[in-house]
């Protein structure tokens, strides 16, 4: 049996897919509005799915995926756009998830970002970051931002990202992507380059290890706009997460570094929206605030929760903040947000 892999992409599209999985034994199976639901047809077997994913890797890559046994990599088809290929194996066989990448950057109202994400973007220098769980749209977010800064900043960015999910056109700023095992080895040698490359903005697709923590610390200290994706369920957790990555002697310099360089954390939910219709994003926002700083240096993190409730001039917001206005608007029932909220009973005193 043989895939029709265009057949396959073009439907996730019609179906406004997110991601496309390809298993032994199932039919295709669409992620549509966070469920997952197959594709009419028959089901996959293992040599087809082996076909199917030499055709899509080149030599250099089945090399890599001999050796490593999984792989990431980013590609382009006409009429579908850009999509992520993630090959893995499970009982000996190849299988794979496909990741459908936006065909156009989305306006911040449509994407539901709050209006401080168009502030952050403006930012002279200093560290921004996106984060949540995989699959909230943290890499959507951080191309908005880019974008942004495309449209309306004469500079230079540089982006590393694994892979590369969307392509910039220049627009005011000379835009360089740079992915990872096509044109970088890795994401700390690749990111000291670019320091060297006269960067005004330097796009990190994840900050993963250490080595990518501090120099975009530092990039960021000595007058670069840092932007960054981390996995971490909140923005308050950001900072433990990036301290906790050092050796007990380096995390006084860190945070040191962290509160001198923060601009702000926008960290995501993706969440069904009413009636079915699709999904909503609920973000909470910590801003950078003297006493924010202050906080980091001094790791007082228990702290910055309540910095968030009563920073609301500012522009920060708890994700319970949001999830209040989704609810009063409409936008998602009350079960939602209230089993996602970090304080269910205050959040039913203001239910109407």
């Amino acid at each position: 049996m043989s895939l029709n892999l265009r057949g396959i992409l073009a439907a996730a599209r019609k179906h406004n897919a997110s991601d496309i999985h390809l298993l032994a034994g199932l039919p295709p199976m669409l992620r549509i509005n966070g469920d997952i639901v197959p594709l009419k047809g028959a089901a996959n077997d293992a040599a087809a799915l082996d076909a199917l994913m030499r055709e899509c890797l080149n030599p250099a890559q089945l090399v890599r995926l001999e050796t490593d046994w999984q792989l990431c990599v980013s590609l382009t088809f006409p009429e579908i756009g850009r999509v992520r290929i993630t090959v893995y194996r499970r009982g000996g066989n190849t299988e794979m998830c496909m990741r459908m990448s936006e065909t156009t950057i989305r306006t911040r109202e449509q994407l539901g970002l709050p209006k401080v994400v168009d502030d952050l973007a403006r930012k002279p220098q200093g560290l921004v970051l996106v984060t949540g769980p995989t699959g909230v749209g943290k890499t959507t977010t951080f191309n908005y931002i880019l974008d942004l800064i495309n449209s309306e900043r004469s500079g230079k960015i540089v982006t590393i990202e694994d892979p590369i999910e969307y392509v910039h056109p220049m627009k005011r700023s000379i835009v360089v992507q740079q992915e990872l095992l096509t044109d970088v080895h890795d994401f700390s040698s690749a990111l000291r380059h670019v320091l060297r490359q006269d960067p005004d903005v330097i796009g990190i697709g994840e900050l993963r290890d250490r080595d990518t923590i501090h120099t975009a610390l530092v990039a960021a200290e000595t007058g670069h706009l840092v932007i960054g994706t981390l996995h971490t369920p909140g923005a308050a957790d950001v900072v433990q997460r990036l301290v906790s990555a050092f050796e007990p002697g380096q995390q006084n310099e860190v945070r040191y570094l962290l509160a001198n360089t923060i601009c702000g954390v926008v960290a995501q939910q993706l969440l069904p929206r009413a009636g079915g219709s699709g999904m909503v994003l609920a973000a909470e926002v910590l801003m950078e605030t003297q006493a924010v700083r202050h906080h980091i240096r001094e790791n007082t993190l228990h702290q910055l929760y309540s910095e968030m409730q009563g920073g609301r001039k500012h522009g920060m917001q708890t994700l319970d903040h949001a999830l209040e206005q989704l609810y009063q608007r409409g936008e998602i029932t009350y079960d939602t947000a209230k089993s996602l909220s970090r304080n269910g009973d205050n959040l039913k005193l203001r239910a109407v």
